[in-house]
This record gives C-alpha cells, structure tokens and sequence, in this order.
C-alpha cells in the first residue's frame, strides 16, 4: 500500500502529464506524443488510486473490473473503423455519465460520517454530479444514434420546447429541495430517482432538438458535460485528481464548443435551443444543370494545373479514401505542382475528423491548413478537388440568408478556375440543404465511389 504522500505525488505527476496531453494534442505534429503523455498519466493514476488507502479490500473485484474494462477497450480500438470514431466517442462519453450516476448513488446509500454544513455540500455534490451524468448519458446515447443514423439527423423540435425545458429544469430544482430537506432516506431517494428521470428526458430532448449539421459541435459540448461530471464523481470521492482531470476535460471541451460554433457563425446557445436553422425560413432552390466529368477529363484537369486544393468531407471517410488521396497527393508533388488541403472545422462528424483522417495516411501536416488560413487563396487555384463534402462548400450559406446554413462560413473553392466534386449522388448533405455549387459554371461532377474513382485517377497519372 502506497502512503498518502507518495500517493499525492503520482496525482501531482498524473496532472501534469494531462495537461502536457492536452497541450500536445492541440497540434498535429505534437498529437501521438500527447496521447503517450496522456496513456502514462492514466496508468501513474490507476497504479496510484489502486495502491491507496481508499481501496483496502475487494482487490479481486477491482483487478476483474480493470480486466473486462481493458479487454473492451483493447477490442473498440483494434475494431472501430475510423469512419465510426464519432460514434465512439458519443458511447464513451455516455459510459463518464453513468459512471458519475452510479458513484452519486453509491454514495448516497453509503455512510459518509459527515454532519452539519460539511454533509449538505457532500449532498449537493451528489445531486449535481447524478443531474450532469444522467444529461450526459441520455445525450450522448441519442448522439451515437444520430451519428450511425440510427436516428434520424433532422431535429425534432415539439412545440413549446422552450418550455418543457423550463418545467424540467424547475423540477430538478424543486426535487434537489426535496432531497436536502428531506425528513427520511425513503422521501430524499424518490427526489433522487425523480430528478434522475428528469435529467435523462432532458438529454434525450436537448440532442434530438439539434439538427445534423451541429453534431461537432454536440460531441464537444457532451465532451465538456462528461469532464464535468468526472469531476462532480471526484468530489464525491474526494480525490483530487479526479476533480482536477475533470475540469480539464470540462473547459476543454467547453472552449472547443465555442470554436465550433465561432467556425460556424452560431451562438452555443442556439444550437443547444434547436436544431441547426430551425428558426430561418425556406432557402432557395438550386436551379441548374449539372457538369459530369469522367476520371480522363479529371487526370488532364490535373495535368494541367499548376496549384490544386483538395478538401476532404465525410464521403472521404466512408470510402476511406485517404490513403489514395495520399498518393496522388505524393505523385503530383512529384510532378512539381502545389497539393494543399482546406480543412474546415466542421468538415466530419466530430472536431479533427479530417485531420485525424489525413494524419492515419501519413498526409505532410504542412500542407494541411484551417479554412481560415486557406480561404483567400482560392482565386490562385486551379483545380480544386472536393471529396465528400457538402455544407462546408455550399455558397448558399454566403449569399442566401433564408438558408439553413446562412451566415455559416464556408470554404469559397468556387472562387478557383474548376472545381471537381466528387460524390455518390445528388443527396444533400448532413444539414439536409442543396447546393448551389454543383450547378456553377465552373464545377464538374466525378459520380461514383470515392476511393474508387480516386484509384483510377492515380491509376491513369502513373500511366
């Protein structure tokens, strides 16, 4: 068994090795070390909670939980497809708020020889950490059904959610009373369970309000709410790094949600209210025929070109394409042309999909740029390649305020010689809105599977 001292010196180490995770992973070229800087604080903080004080029995059972824990864990990673990533992410965050629920009532039930002011605190942490984790695990199960539509990603907005939302949060105020002031354990518990029921409904009801097109910034913001309700379960258990990792997930999360929603010109309270635009009125309708092109036209297109963008859109991640992207990327370099990548920051299902995507393909990070690095270089390309995406390259959102998306800024590849989007089909987008880009003037349409089609063209400039 490990002294407390020692102990607290492994949370001091674990803490910092967060924040060095943390740190690390806001760059590209400093990501994989940040995660080894986060595995070694996780392991410091296992070793060091196990060899406490705190646990003095039952090491079977703990030792068994660490197995079945790790062996799940082991298999998601070797299993998940880095298409599903956003999906993932969702499930663990709704395991962070069952877990703050099932510590809260553990605690509860358990005998915490507090009195006086020191045992109403220990309540009301109790109650906030069961009221963030119960909201936490229903939203993020409707969000892992949005994300592998399961459910669909249209926002269901009753009427009067405004309201309902007001009555659920009163009602969580009043049982919280009931549960401090309670005569008996019996009438507190029923508050309990009670207000546990009303959190849930209110996860349900605030991510099945919120359109497709929001869901990145909803994995940060239930990113936030899971660190919030980690260190809501550390004040329970009154363990320090607990709390501390807790808040660094929380405001990391929180100040993510607000880039999103700075990226996409929308206010985080909007998004939490309803669904993506809900508000706006019907945006006009995309008048136009289409240009196809086939991959001969698009190889010559390349040939020819001396500067060439391409920006990666979910479709890149369904057809898991990036490894052929790679490579034509290789082979035009070769050739001495301009290869740059336009990231969005909404571009996927979930913050950095697109960069997590192109860094697995080994893509040189210093041709990856954010769209606000790259958007003013468009009038310089000459051919622009479009994989997959759609809201983020859709000019209705400049220049047609009764849009979905109006006033969300975009990537302006219409502003370069030719644009080549590559698609399936016609389908509109997450945020279910068409696009003016595929009838312009200066955009071909390359139909078919993207990696498909991207082999052929890599096939045909080998040639």
């Amino acid at each position: 068994m490990m002294s407390q001292g020692l102990v607290t010196m492994s949370y001091i180490g674990a803490s910092i090795l967060f924040i060095l995770s943390l740190g690390g992973l806001s760059n590209q070229e400093t990501a994989r070390r940040g995660n080894y800087y986060g595995m070694v604080g996780m392991v410091i903080a296992i070793l060091a909670t196990a060899l406490s004080a705190a646990v003095t029995e039952n090491y079977a059972v703990l030792v068994v939980a660490l197995l079945v824990g790790g062996f799940i864990g082991s298999q998601a990673a070797l299993r998940v497809q880095m298409t599903q990533m956003p999906e993932l992410v969702a499930a663990m965050h709704s395991l962070v708020g069952m877990a703050a629920v099932l510590v809260g009532y553990a605690n509860f039930l358990g005998e915490s020889g507090l009195t006086g002011v020191e045992k109403t605190i220990h309540e009301v942490e109790i109650y906030l950490g069961i009221l963030i984790g119960a909201v936490t695990f229903s939203g993020s199960v409707i969000a892992f059904g949005k994300l592998c539509e399961k459910i669909s990603g249209k926002p269901m907005l009753i009427p009067g959610r405004h309201y309902l939302n007001l009555i659920l949060l009163f009602s969580a105020i009043a049982f919280g009373y009931v549960f401090l002031n309670g005569v008996d354990v019996d009438e507190r518990l029923m508050a309990l369970g009670l207000m546990t029921l009303v959190a849930l409904l209110f996860g349900v009801h605030m991510v099945m309000a919120i359109g497709g097109a929001d869901m990145p910034v909803v994995v940060s913001m239930l990113n936030s709410y899971s660190g919030w309700a980690a260190a809501a379960t550390g004040f329970m258990l009154n363990n320090d790094l607990l709390i501390v990792t807790g808040a660094l997930v929380g405001s990391s999360g929180a100040i993510l949600s607000y880039i999103m929603c700075r990226a996409m010109n929308r206010h985080f309270l909007s998004v939490i209210a309803g669904g993506f635009g809900s508000a706006g009125g019907t945006a006009a309708e995309v008048v136009g025929e289409v240009q196809p092109i086939d991959v001969t036209e698009t190889v010559q297109l390349l040939r020819d070109a001396k500067n060439i963008m391409i920006i990666p859109g979910y479709g890149m991640a369904v057809a898991q394409a990036q490894h052929t992207v790679n490579e034509i990327t290789k082979l035009l370099k070769s050739k001495g042309k301009t290869v740059r990548f336009g990231i969005h920051p909404v571009a996927g299902r979930m913050p950095g999909h697109m960069n997590v995507l192109l860094a697995e393909a080994k893509v040189p990070y210093d041709i990856v740029f954010e769209m606000e690095e790259i958007n003013e270089e468009f009038g310089d390309v000459d051919v622009t390649i479009v994989i997959g995406a759609n809201d983020i390259v859709n000019p209705s959102a400049l220049n047609d305020p009764n849009s979905p998306i109006a006033g969300m800024p975009v990537l302006e590849c219409w502003k370069g010689e030719t644009t080549i989007v590559m698609k399936r089909s016609m389908a509109s987008g997450y945020a279910g809105v068409g696009n003016p880009l595929f009838v312009m003037d200066n955009t071909r349409m390359l139909f078919g599977d993207a990696n498909a089609k991207l082999q052929e063209v890599l096939k045909e400039l080998q040639a």
